[in-house]
Protein backbone atom coordinates (compact mmCIF):
# COMPACT_ATOMS: atom_id res chain seq x y z
CA UNK A 1 0.00 0.00 0.00
CA UNK A 2 1.36 3.33 -0.42
CA UNK A 3 1.62 6.63 1.52
CA UNK A 4 -1.33 9.11 -0.22
CA UNK A 5 0.97 11.78 1.34
CA UNK A 6 3.92 10.05 -1.32
CA UNK A 7 4.09 10.72 -5.21
CA UNK A 8 3.03 8.04 -7.62
CA UNK A 9 5.88 5.98 -9.44
CA UNK A 10 3.81 7.63 -12.34
CA UNK A 11 3.84 11.45 -10.74
CA UNK A 12 7.42 11.08 -10.02
CA UNK A 13 8.08 10.12 -13.92
CA UNK A 14 5.63 12.79 -15.26
CA UNK A 15 7.38 15.17 -13.13
CA UNK A 16 11.03 14.78 -14.73
CA UNK A 17 9.54 14.83 -17.88
CA UNK A 18 7.37 17.71 -18.05
CA UNK A 19 10.63 19.75 -18.55
CA UNK A 20 11.99 17.78 -21.03
CA UNK A 21 8.48 17.77 -23.26
CA UNK A 22 8.04 21.30 -22.64
CA UNK A 23 11.23 22.54 -24.26
CA UNK A 24 11.00 19.95 -26.81
CA UNK A 25 7.43 21.47 -27.59
CA UNK A 26 8.68 24.63 -27.45
CA UNK A 27 11.55 23.97 -29.61
CA UNK A 28 8.72 22.26 -32.09
CA UNK A 29 6.52 25.22 -31.73
CA UNK A 30 9.06 28.08 -32.81
CA UNK A 31 11.05 25.91 -35.60
CA UNK A 32 7.65 25.83 -37.22
CA UNK A 33 7.13 29.53 -37.38
CA UNK A 34 8.91 30.84 -40.49
CA UNK A 35 6.66 34.10 -40.27
CA UNK A 36 9.00 37.21 -39.37
CA UNK A 37 8.33 38.36 -35.80
CA UNK A 38 7.50 41.63 -37.45
CA UNK A 39 5.45 40.69 -39.86
CA UNK A 40 1.73 40.24 -39.16
CA UNK A 41 -1.55 39.25 -41.75
CA UNK A 42 -2.99 41.70 -43.45
CA UNK A 43 -5.93 43.60 -41.88
CA UNK A 44 -9.36 42.71 -43.40
CA UNK A 45 -12.40 44.76 -44.76
CA UNK A 46 -15.24 44.23 -42.62
CA UNK A 47 -17.94 41.85 -44.46
CA UNK A 48 -21.79 42.71 -44.31
CA UNK A 49 -24.55 40.86 -45.18
CA UNK A 50 -27.50 43.93 -46.03
CA UNK A 51 -30.63 42.53 -44.30
CA UNK A 52 -33.32 43.65 -46.28
CA UNK A 53 -31.37 41.72 -49.47
CA UNK A 54 -30.23 38.77 -47.82
CA UNK A 55 -33.49 36.64 -49.36
CA UNK A 56 -34.65 36.62 -52.64
CA UNK A 57 -38.52 35.59 -53.50
CA UNK A 58 -39.43 36.05 -56.92
CA UNK A 59 -42.82 35.53 -58.14
CA UNK A 60 -45.31 34.84 -61.37
CA UNK A 61 -47.70 38.14 -61.89
CA UNK A 62 -48.53 39.85 -58.65
CA UNK A 63 -47.52 37.09 -56.89
CA UNK A 64 -50.46 36.78 -54.48
CA UNK A 65 -50.21 32.84 -53.88
CA UNK A 66 -47.90 30.00 -53.07
CA UNK A 67 -48.75 28.81 -56.36
CA UNK A 68 -47.06 32.24 -57.87
CA UNK A 69 -43.44 31.63 -56.23
CA UNK A 70 -40.73 30.76 -58.64
CA UNK A 71 -37.78 31.18 -56.82
CA UNK A 72 -37.03 31.46 -52.79
CA UNK A 73 -33.33 31.99 -52.46
CA UNK A 74 -31.48 32.94 -49.70
CA UNK A 75 -27.58 34.19 -48.73
CA UNK A 76 -25.95 31.39 -46.12
CA UNK A 77 -23.00 32.74 -45.80
CA UNK A 78 -19.60 34.26 -47.28
CA UNK A 79 -16.41 32.69 -46.53
CA UNK A 80 -13.66 35.47 -47.09
CA UNK A 81 -9.70 34.99 -47.14
CA UNK A 82 -7.35 38.22 -46.82
CA UNK A 83 -3.23 38.38 -47.77
CA UNK A 84 -1.07 40.86 -49.35
CA UNK A 85 -1.67 41.68 -52.46
CA UNK A 86 0.64 43.85 -54.68
CA UNK A 87 2.61 47.06 -53.21
CA UNK A 88 0.09 49.07 -51.24
CA UNK A 89 -2.78 46.75 -51.46
CA UNK A 90 -4.90 43.98 -49.73
CA UNK A 91 -6.53 40.97 -51.80
CA UNK A 92 -9.64 39.81 -50.73
CA UNK A 93 -11.33 36.05 -51.53
CA UNK A 94 -14.76 35.77 -51.15
CA UNK A 95 -16.99 33.41 -52.26
CA UNK A 96 -21.27 34.18 -51.90
CA UNK A 97 -22.80 30.23 -50.44
CA UNK A 98 -26.69 30.53 -51.50
CA UNK A 99 -29.56 27.94 -51.27
CA UNK A 100 -32.24 28.12 -53.47
CA UNK A 101 -35.87 26.91 -53.07
CA UNK A 102 -38.27 25.74 -56.23
CA UNK A 103 -41.61 27.04 -56.30
CA UNK A 104 -44.89 25.93 -58.33
CA UNK A 105 -44.76 28.39 -60.69
CA UNK A 106 -40.47 27.79 -61.75
CA UNK A 107 -40.66 26.18 -65.45
CA UNK A 108 -37.10 25.88 -65.47
CA UNK A 109 -35.13 23.19 -63.85
CA UNK A 110 -32.00 25.94 -63.83
CA UNK A 111 -31.23 28.58 -61.32
CA UNK A 112 -29.52 32.55 -62.30
CA UNK A 113 -29.38 34.10 -58.40
CA UNK A 114 -28.06 37.73 -59.04
CA UNK A 115 -26.23 39.67 -56.03
CA UNK A 116 -24.54 42.42 -55.91
CA UNK A 117 -20.60 42.99 -54.06
CA UNK A 118 -19.90 46.31 -53.49
CA UNK A 119 -16.71 47.75 -51.84
CA UNK A 120 -17.71 51.04 -49.75
CA UNK A 121 -14.99 53.36 -47.69
CA UNK A 122 -17.92 54.99 -45.34
CA UNK A 123 -20.25 56.43 -47.57
CA UNK A 124 -18.14 56.62 -50.63
CA UNK A 125 -19.02 53.89 -52.58
CA UNK A 126 -15.56 52.06 -54.43
CA UNK A 127 -16.85 49.77 -56.09
CA UNK A 128 -19.69 47.56 -57.41
CA UNK A 129 -20.07 44.23 -58.94
CA UNK A 130 -23.28 42.59 -60.25
CA UNK A 131 -22.41 38.71 -60.66
CA UNK A 132 -24.93 35.47 -61.31
CA UNK A 133 -24.38 32.18 -60.06
CA UNK A 134 -25.99 29.57 -61.76
CA UNK A 135 -27.36 25.86 -60.60
CA UNK A 136 -29.93 23.25 -61.70
CA UNK A 137 -32.33 21.26 -59.59
CA UNK A 138 -32.01 17.55 -60.64
CA UNK A 139 -35.33 16.00 -60.53
CA UNK A 140 -37.10 15.61 -57.78
CA UNK A 141 -35.68 17.86 -55.81
CA UNK A 142 -36.44 21.21 -54.80
CA UNK A 143 -33.84 22.83 -52.96
CA UNK A 144 -30.36 22.96 -53.57
CA UNK A 145 -27.05 24.81 -52.95
CA UNK A 146 -25.79 27.19 -54.85
CA UNK A 147 -22.05 28.66 -54.62
CA UNK A 148 -21.09 31.87 -56.64
CA UNK A 149 -17.34 32.05 -58.28
CA UNK A 150 -14.65 33.06 -56.15
CA UNK A 151 -14.60 36.83 -56.41
CA UNK A 152 -11.05 38.39 -55.88
CA UNK A 153 -11.15 41.74 -54.50
CA UNK A 154 -7.87 44.21 -54.61
CA UNK A 155 -8.34 46.88 -51.42
CA UNK A 156 -6.51 50.00 -51.83
CA UNK A 157 -3.85 50.68 -48.66
CA UNK A 158 -1.77 52.83 -46.97
CA UNK A 159 -0.19 53.67 -43.70
CA UNK A 160 -3.41 56.06 -42.43
CA UNK A 161 -5.79 53.58 -43.85
CA UNK A 162 -5.79 49.79 -43.56
CA UNK A 163 -8.31 47.54 -45.04
CA UNK A 164 -10.47 47.16 -42.28
CA UNK A 165 -11.56 50.53 -42.81
CA UNK A 166 -13.47 49.51 -45.65
CA UNK A 167 -16.85 47.43 -46.31
CA UNK A 168 -17.63 45.01 -48.59
CA UNK A 169 -21.63 44.78 -48.56
CA UNK A 170 -23.16 41.66 -50.14
CA UNK A 171 -26.64 41.58 -51.11
CA UNK A 172 -28.91 39.96 -53.76
CA UNK A 173 -29.71 42.19 -57.19
CA UNK A 174 -33.49 42.99 -55.96
CA UNK A 175 -36.76 44.66 -58.42
CA UNK A 176 -37.95 46.55 -55.93
CA UNK A 177 -41.05 44.85 -55.55
CA UNK A 178 -38.79 42.23 -54.41
CA UNK A 179 -37.09 44.74 -52.08
CA UNK A 180 -40.65 45.97 -50.78
CA UNK A 181 -41.81 42.13 -49.96
CA UNK A 182 -38.40 41.40 -47.98
CA UNK A 183 -39.61 44.66 -46.02
CA UNK A 184 -43.25 44.01 -45.06
CA UNK A 185 -42.11 40.21 -44.40
CA UNK A 186 -39.04 40.86 -42.20
CA UNK A 187 -39.12 38.65 -39.04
Amino acid sequence: MTNPAEPSTFQRMAGRAAPALAAVFSFGLLAGCSAPADKFPPACPQLKLLRDTADLTRVRGAGTDISDLIIDARIDAIPATCSDGPKGSVLAKIKVLMTAARGPAATSAAVALPYLVTVALGEQLIEQQYFVAAGSFPSNVDRVSVTGDEIELQIPVTPERAASAYTIYVSFRLTAAELAYNRSHRK
